[in-house]
Parts: structure tokens; C-alpha cells; sequence
């Protein structure tokens, strides 16, 4: 990694943390400008270091660029959530172009596919439940096409060509996990800080991993 793009990733840490700070005492304005701060930092450490391959770092730019449209139609006042629902799936759908195009490993696909299909049959019924029970059930193909394009992902994670880009796509999954109950399940007072330290945290793993 470049220092340029040390210097870039551990500025958008550092601002993450103001970002953490901001979800965790409710400072909406300063939360604002950091969530998307954090991200712009990040696609600049990922287009300034020496990646392992060109391609895949073309594909997680776009991915991150879509997490930041996502970050900020779902931070607004005015909450887009199928928007910003859409925008994160299409950034899934980035990272999973990038995982494979290094080539997979079938025998590690096939055993993540197994762990990843027992938890969402565990949590998703709770969260399609919820949103029927709130009078929303046309979010449900909505939420059942997003579980099935993060489940690819993370199983891309595993089958990759550097399988330690599992520990952030379980981040991520972990993250949206979390957003997904607290809005249709059961809401509790530390999910928001649990989810955005776990995104930032996923974010910015997968940057790292464009080095390994």
C-alpha cells in the first residue's frame, strides 16, 4: 500500500470514529459530514494504492461509490429506503464482479452457501414478519432479492482468490443484519452504533484486501 493510501485509509478511520461519536450522542448535522466524508476517503486510499489487480479495484470503486449514494439516500431526513436499498444491492453486486474475477475456489463456495442459506432462514422470517406486521409487505420482494445478493457476496468472500475478504463481507452482512431488525423486528438502543462501526469497519476492509 502507497503511503498516500495509508495516509487516505487511516484519515477515513479517523473520521469514522467522529462518525460513531455522532450516531452514538445523535449530532445528526456532524454525522452528515462524516459518513459521507468516510467514504470518499476510502475510494481515495482504494485509487491510490498498488493493487493486486486493476480489476478488481475498478469494480470495488464502483461498489464504494454506490455505498456512498446508499449512505446518503438512506441518511437523509426523508428516508430512502428503497432507493438506497437498490443502491447498496447494486454495490453487492460490484464486489461480487470483483471477488470472482480472480478466479473461485467451488469446494469453499459450496460450504459458505450451506452457513449462509441456515442463518438467513433463521433471521429472515423475523424481518419479512415485521414487515408485513407494519403494513409494508410490498417491501418484501424488495428485502428477499437484498438477502439473496448479499448472501452472494459473502459467499464470493469466501471463494475468492484471498478468502480474508470474508472477515468484511461478514461485517457487512453482520451490519445489515442488524438494520434489517432493528426496523422490522426489534429495535434496541445500540444497534445504530453496532451498525455503522461494522459497515465503516467492512468498508474499509475491503479496501485492505485490494492489497492482498
Amino acid at each position: 500500500m502507497t503511503t498516500l493510501a495509508l495516509a487516505a485509509l487511516v484519515l477515513a478511520l479517523v473520521v469514522g470514529a467522529v462518525d460513531w461519536a455522532a450516531v452514538h450522542a445523535g449530532r445528526k448535522p456532524l454525522e452528515y459530514a462524516c459518513k459521507p466524508g468516510t467514504m470518499l476517503l476510502l475510494i481515495a486510499a482504494a485509487l491510490l494504492l498498488h493493487p493486486v489487480s486493476g480489476l478488481e479495484r475498478a469494480w470495488f470503486v464502483l461498489a464504494l461509490a454506490l455505498g456512498l449514494i446508499g449512505d446518503i439516500l438512506l441518511m437523509l431526513p426523508r428516508d430512502r429506503f428503497i432507493p438506497g436499498l437498490l443502491s447498496f444491492l447494486l454495490g453487492h453486486l460490484a464486489f461480487v464482479s470483483g471477488l470472482v474475477s480472480g478466479g473461485v475456489a467451488p469446494a469453499r463456495a459450496l460450504a459458505a452457501a450451506v452457513v449462509v442459506a441456515v442463518l438467513a432462514a433463521l433471521l429472515l422470517p423475523r424481518v419479512l414478519r415485521g414487515a408485513r406486521t407494519q403494513g409494508r409487505p410490498a417491501l418484501v420482494p424488495a428485502l428477499l432479492g437484498y438477502v439473496t445478493v448479499i448472501s452472494l457476496m459473502v459467499v464470493a468472500s469466501f471463494a475468492s482468490r484471498q478468502p480474508l475478504a470474508a472477515v468484511p463481507a461478514i461485517l457487512f452482512f453482520g451490519s445489515d443484519t442488524l438494520i434489517a431488525l432493528r426496523r422490522f423486528d426489534a429495535p434496541r438502543p445500540w444497534m445504530p452504533l453496532a451498525i455503522i462501526v461494522s459497515y465503516h469497519l467492512a468498508q474499509a476492509g475491503f479496501v485492505t484486501w485490494l492489497t492482498l
